[in-house]
This record gives C-alpha cells, sequence and structure tokens, in this order.
C-alpha cells in the first residue's frame, strides 16, 4: 500500500495525543482488519453466490460512469455500489461489506492518487469487468506524467484473467495501446457515436451501455436506468437560483479533461444568454500546473465568457479579458452574489478544497 496511508503528512496531522492515537488506531489496527475481511467475505461471495464485480477507473467521468451503471443494475436485481466520496482506499472494503448473498452485482469506483493503489485494489477485488473511461493529466504531482497515471491506470485491466471483461475507449490514444495485449476479453466504446445530450459526456453513457449490454441487460431496462438517474451534488448539476440565474454546479472536482469538457457543455448549455465562469485551481498538476491552466485560458478565450472570476493561486496562470482574480472563495462572495441575476448562466467549475460550493451555499 502507498506510503500516504500508513503515514499522515505533517500538515495533515491532527492536533493532541489522543487525537493522532486515535487516527492511526484506525489506520493500523481498524482499516487492516476491515479490509482483511472484506476481501475474504467477497471471495466467499463471488465463489457461492455468484456476485460480480465491475470496477471503474479513468482521470475523469469515474464516478458519473459508475452511478449511471449503477441505476441500471438495480433494474436487474440487487446492486451495490461506491457511495459518497471517500478515498477508495476506505470505501471499497466498506462497500463490500454492504453486500449480501443476494447481491447480484458489485460496482466499485477505482480512482487512484499515488502510484501503487491500484496494486491494492486488485488485491482487495480483481474485477469481472474492468473499465477505463480514459487516460489524462490528473494526479501528475504523484504520477510525474501522463504515462505515469496511464501506467497505474491499465494494471486494471491488465490483471484481468482469460474470461474477464476489459471495456475501454476506443479514442484514447494510452488505452489503443493495449490492443490485443490483455488476457481479458476487450470490448471498445465510442462515444462519438452517442447522441448527444447537454451536460452529459457520451463517454460515459457508451462506456455504461457497452457493460450493460455485456452482461444481457435489455435495451428498455438500459433506457429506463438511464432516465431514473440524478447526478450527485457538486456534478454538472443545475441549480435554478432565487435570483432567476442557472447555475451549473460542477466544483466537485477540476482537471484539465473534465474543465474542457465542462466549458464546452455549459457553453452550448447556456447559448446566447450572458455566460459567466467561476472557476478555481486544478490542483496537483505538478511540473503541468502552468501550461494545463495556460490551456484553459486559450478555451475561456475562445468561448467568449461575458465574465471570468478566477479562485485560487494557480489561476493566475489563466489570462483573458474580463477576468478577475481572487485567493479564496470568501474573497469572491461579493462579486459572485452581484452577478446573479435574471438572464444569467454561470458555471461553477473548481476542485473540493477550493470551496467554491460555498458561493450558493444552501440553494437547491
Amino acid at each position: 500500500m502507498p506510503i500516504e496511508h500508513i503515514y499522515i503528512k505533517s500538515e495533515n496531522r491532527p492536533k493532541g495525543v489522543v487525537n493522532i492515537v486515535r487516527v492511526y488506531f484506525r489506520k493500523w489496527v481498524v482499516h487492516p482488519l476491515k479490509r482483511k475481511i472484506a476481501k475474504y467475505y467477497l471471495m466467499v461471495l463471488r465463489r457461492f453466490f455468484g456476485l460480480k464485480v465491475i470496477g471503474i477507473t479513468g482521470s475523469c467521468g469515474k464516478t458519473t460512469t459508475k452511478d449511471m451503471l449503477a441505476s441500471i443494475l438495480k433494474l436487474e436485481g440487487p446492486t451495490v455500489y461506491s457511495f459518497a466520496n471517500i478515498d477508495p482506499v476506505y470505501n471499497i472494503p466498506t462497500t463490500i461489506l454492504k453486500c449480501t448473498p443476494k447481491t447480484i452485482y458489485l460496482v466499485l469506483e477505482m480512482g487512484v492518487e499515488y502510484p501503487g493503489e491500484m496494486d491494492y485494489y486488485l488485491w482487495l477485488a480483481t474485477p469481472d469487468i474492468g473499465v477505463i473511461t480514459n487516460i489524462n493529466p490528473t494526479h501528475t504531482l504523484y504520477f510525474k506524467s501522463v504515462e505515469g497515471v496511464s501506467a497505474e491506470k491499465v494494471k486494471l485491466v491488465k490483471a484481468l484473467p482469460k474470461g474477464a471483461l476489459a471495456v475501454l475507449n476506443k479514442n484514447d490514444a494510452h488505452l489503443q495501446k493495449l490492443a490485443g495485449k490483455l488476457k481479458a476479453k476487450t470490448i471498445w466504446f465510442d462515444g462519438t457515436k452517442e447522441k448527444t445530450v447537454l451536460l452529459q459526456n457520451p463517454d460515459n453513457i457508451a462506456s455504461i451501455k457497452t457493460v450493460a449490454r455485456a452482461l444481457k441487460v435489455s435495451e428498455d431496462k438500459i433506457k429506463k436506468g438511464l432516465a431514473n438517474f440524478v447526478p450527485q451534488d457538486h456534478r454538472m448539476k443545475i441549480i435554478h437560483h432565487p435570483s432567476g440565474a442557472i447555475i451549473v454546479d460542477d466544483s466537485y472536482n477540476n482537471n484539465p479533461k473534465a474543465a474542457e469538457f465542462s466549458i464546452r457543455e455549459f457553453a452550448k448549455f447556456a447559448g446566447k444568454n450572458t455566460k459567466i465562469l467561476v472557476f478555481g485551481d486544478m490542483l496537483e498538476l505538478g511540473g503541468l500546473e502552468v501550461i494545463e491552466h495556460r490551456k484553459i485560458g486559450d478555451l475561456i478565450t475562445q468561448i467568449g465568457f461575458d465574465r471570468v472570476i478566477l479562485v485560487g493561486k494557480a489561476v493566475r496562470n489563466i489570462k483573458g479579458p474580463l477576468v478577475t482574480y481572487f485567493s479564496f472563495w470568501q474573497e469572491a462572495k461579493p462579486t459572485f452574489d452581484k452577478l446573479v441575476g435574471k438572464g444569467h448562466y454561470l458555471l461553477v467549475k473548481g476542485s473540493r478544497s477550493v470551496g467554491l460550493e460555498n458561493l450558493f451555499h444552501g440553494v437547491v
């Protein structure tokens, strides 16, 4: 397991001896026991009750893909899936232990932040079906490059045995390199062939349809499951502000590919209305931080927003017209409050730690 999950960085360490002991007791005693129990419990469920495990990873779209797929599979029978946005290192064992002998499908989100995390997930639960949505610059502070990101994520499908299924994005250059190199059967999905739905990534839809069809789910159930899907808070969620403004809340996470998709989709959604962007730092990019923020700046200029509010430190690499910089969301709130109004469309996009959701907290 990566060292980051064994020891706590000094800046994140709780204050007081009691709190430190409590945290390390959970890390060094409770969680190791929980992991082993979950591992062997899952082995029993798979061997004697036929439980199927679907593992999903990728640089963006994991959570939405997982939730969409679960929305479909629940129509087939008891389905357990990763809930909330807890670190998968802790979330996966907890999710496994929610299964019962009646559970048919277990859908696990296998996001990685540090080298070595995927090895741990595979020790816990090598899936029957492995899905990779895409490979892009995320957490390059730790993986050093996109190639490093790819090397960690593709472990998911490289570990799949013969008889398992790998579901991969046909249009991802990094994933294309896996063609003909896996033991598992490979099915390629193509988001460009999906009917475009505003504010939904066609790659997500294509990948979950591919998995559902492989599991012999009917087209009617696929359609109904997608219709039942409700996005989690802070993930391209539309909010009708009391002022009459429309806010697209995508403030949970931020990385280059996700930011590009959100900005382009929002521009189509807003149409000719007043378009305002509130954008927070893309974090953990390491040596790619400057260039990736500059690329987003070029896109923002290309779209032609009526106003741009940037929050954080790295966003100062973004240049363009009608741009205002703030270091913290608290400083940006008075300006934000002035910009919400009838006919105004606002996209709020940022990494969770930037706290942009607080700009409209309590508004549903």
